[in-house]
């Protein structure tokens, strides 16, 4: 069974509810899908500077070098 949650929109919430829930969508399938989108944009955006740090860190840049040296000697042809 899932929790219930309630929470005060204010202002700008309150007119994008009412954007969502214009053609009849409930509130509640409204607000699950938004939660859910946000929280697919934000793990993107973690995912991203986590890839842009490592892309930056000059010994993990060293170490993927070797590696990509290693499999050359590893090619069949």
């Amino acid at each position: 069974m899932a929790a219930t949650i309630t929470f005060r929109p204010d202002e700008d919430a309150r007119r994008a509810l009412d954007e969502l829930t214009a053609d009849g969508t409930p509130t509640s399938t409204a607000v699950r899908n938004a939660l859910i989108e946000a929280a697919g944009r934000h793990a993107k955006t973690r995912l991203r500077a986590e890839a842009d740090a490592l892309a930056a860190d000059p010994d993990d840049r060293a170490e993927v070098a070797q590696v990509l040296r290693d499999m050359e000697t590893l090619r069949a042809w």
